[in-house]
């Protein structure tokens, strides 16, 4: 690589070493071999090591013959192409964002877990973790107390795809509404606003909209998390309380065989849930049962 940048070498052949702080200002062309096998921010820096003088640069991205790449690569190359301006890098990191989703902020994945909690339950988590870094433990109480988030993992898609809003900005706007819906009817509302503006509602979209009304059930329930499969669910309660308890040993004794409660205070809910349809309407219709049972004993105690 020295005698690339001496001059002495008019080509230099590399692994993607060469994307990390090097300034050849009389590097021109640069060719990336099977580009589809790239992340996006490692094909922008991969670009950014031409075109750093007065000297029109090219960056030829290659791909197999004859061969289709993946969605997720399509999507990689396209938005590389769209990114032609300086400072572009907070529209690759909301782009990439967007395709990979973001890391674990409590774990060591470094993508994926947006899309499995959600975006609007991960925004919920962030700013919870926010808010109790700069409050210290009086703000981990009132966040506690006022704004936590339940967790509902149904194995189903559960966003807003980029086919259907194509707009990034806008798509994370809308997610970000999401987060702040208070009951069915703003929940009911806000559907009708898509489809008015972006036609009917995509299965992913019907699995949001859905799952955020279970959200609401579940704080209703204080349940702070909900796991549901094929073979039924598991329920687990926030702070291992729940405000009806005489309420819930009813309805465990009414379904026999089918609910039990487990010495670690979990729920189980046991039902023949194959499809994503029918884990969203048993959940929703074991929430909204324990959301009544919670509700009762308030009820009673404010008589």
């Amino acid at each position: 690589m020295t005698a690339f940048y001496d001059g002495r070498y008019d080509v230099l052949l590399s692994t993607s070493i060469v994307e990390s702080g090097l300034d050849i200002p009389t590097a021109n062309t640069l060719v990336v071999h099977r580009a589809d096998m790239f992340g996006l921010a490692q094909l922008y820096q991969l670009r950014g090591r031409i075109g750093r003088s007065k000297i029109r640069a090219y960056a030829y991205l290659t791909l197999p013959p004859r061969r289709v790449p993946t969605e997720a690569a399509q999507k990689r190359l396209k938005v590389l192409q769209s990114l032609d301006s300086l400072g572009a890098g907070f529209s690759l990191a909301s782009h990439d964002l967007d395709i990979r989703g973001a890391g674990n902020l409590l774990g060591e994945e470094q993508s994926g877990h947006i899309k499995e909690v959600g975006f609007e339950l991960y925004q919920h988590m962030l700013e919870e973790a926010l808010a109790t870094a700069r409050a210290g433990a009086a703000g981990k109480v009132e966040v506690a107390e006022q704004d936590w988030s339940p967790q509902i993992n149904l194995g189903t898609a559960v966003l807003i795809p980029d086919w259907y809003v194509s707009d990034l900005n806008l798509r994370l706007g809308l997610y970000r509404r999401l987060a702040h819906l208070a009951d069915a009817d703003e929940i009911e509302a806000f559907a009708a606003e898509l489809i008015d503006r972006f036609g009917p509602l995509p299965d992913e979209v019907e699995n949001l909209m859905q799952t955020v009304a279970i959200k609401q059930l579940c704080r209703r329930a204080n349940i702070d998390k909900v796991d549901a499969g094929p073979k039924g669910a598991t329920v687990e309660f926030r702070d291992n309380r729940f405000a009806n308890p005489a309420g819930l040993i009813g309805f465990i004794n009414e379904q026999a065989g089918r609910v039990k409660l487990r010495p670690d205070h979990r729920l189980v809910y046991r039902g023949q849930w194959d499809e994503a349809a029918q884990r969203l309407k048993g959940v929703h219709r074991l929430a909204g049962e324990l959301a009544k049972l919670a509700e009762q004993a308030t009820e009673s105690t404010a008589a």
